[in-house]
């Protein structure tokens, strides 16, 4: 995962937190990383920066700060944040995801987790916020549903293997984060791949010879790689579904030329099919100019 030295957890103060803060912890803990622990009240947003004294403003999120520290401190036994370092910091900012990427751009944390479809009942939906983040944060961001870990986990890879040397980039990456959080959390690491029916058998097997040789210098043994035939979107999920794994490590599986363009492409039909959490590798740089106008400049507690 580099030198990058924390996660940084976008709470929602509901109900889906004490699960979202068990994975973030087992993964910081695993990783010997710290916890930032982020929350962001866009509802409260508009009112404070329209209040007729603003002088009250700071006055309000140091004691949103203080408030919820406090609150964790309590329960800190029971979420697990006594077995790792974390910190909390506040922000009332609107939209959300932008006050996301503010505090991204600060912390330059080594991934972002977030409850899928912000922590409501049916929180394996993704909401507005998610699909924003899918397609403009910087770090590696981590969308989590309702499902427990294994005690022993199953983590998969989903790669492409295209003629495209960005694409082999991408993949080298993803593999190269699967292994880390692999190794990290002892868990098993399986490497999928899938492709439509080609009617050039010889390209498809020039294909799965680099797959192979790609995996082999990562040090995955074969029998832990799997091509697939089929539409990726569908045969990845159902794959994964099938051999229940805890998390999916995946690249911005789109085929146009702007890999910014997520919503509605191979990734977005992909990753609402799958039943298990995943971790979203980017290309390069996905360059997003956040809005200049700030509620409130956030600073860590």
């Amino acid at each position: 995962m580099g030198k990058l030295r924390s996660i940084l957890v976008v709470t929602g103060r509901c109900e889906a937190d004490p699960l979202l803060i068990a994975k973030a912890v087992r993964l910081a803990r695993s990783l010997g990383m710290g916890l930032e622990l982020f929350v962001c009240d866009a509802e409260q947003a508009y009112e404070l920066k329209h209040a007729y004294d603003s002088r009250g403003v700071e006055k309000v999120r140091q004691d949103c700060i203080q408030r919820v520290k406090a609150d964790y401190l309590r329960h800190k036994d029971l979420l697990g944040l006594d077995e790792v370092p974390f910190s909390v910091d506040a922000s009332f900012e609107s939209p959300l995801y932008e006050s996301i990427l503010r505090k991204v751009r600060r912390s330059r944390p080594a991934l972002v987790i977030k409850a899928a479809g912000g922590g409501r009942p049916n929180h394996s939906a993704f909401d507005a916020n998610d699909w924003q983040l899918m397609r403009t944060c910087p770090s590696r961001l981590v969308l989590v549903r309702g499902r427990h870990w294994s005690k022993k986990m199953r983590i998969a890879a989903a790669i492409d293997v295209s003629e495209e040397e960005e694409t082999k980039s991408l993949a080298d990456t993803i593999l190269n984060i699967a292994k880390d959080l692999a190794r990290a959390t002892d868990a098993d690491l399986d490497v999928a791949y899938a492709e439509r029916a080609a009617p050039d058998e010889s390209a498809s097997r020039m294909r799965a010879q680099k797959l192979l040789a790609l995996t082999r210098e990562a040090g995955i043994a074969p029998d832990h790689v799997h091509i697939l035939a089929g539409h990726p979107e569908r045969e990845l999920s159902a794959f994964a579904a099938a051999r229940n794994y805890d998390l999916m490590v995946l690249g911005a599986l789109t085929h146009r030329p702007c890999p910014v363009s997520l919503v509605g492409t191979l990734t977005s039909v992909l990753v609402e099919g799958l039943e298990c959490d995943f971790v979203l590798v980017k290309p390069g740089s996905y360059p997003y100019r956040v809005r200049s106008e700030t509620a409130l400049a956030a600073a860590p507690a």
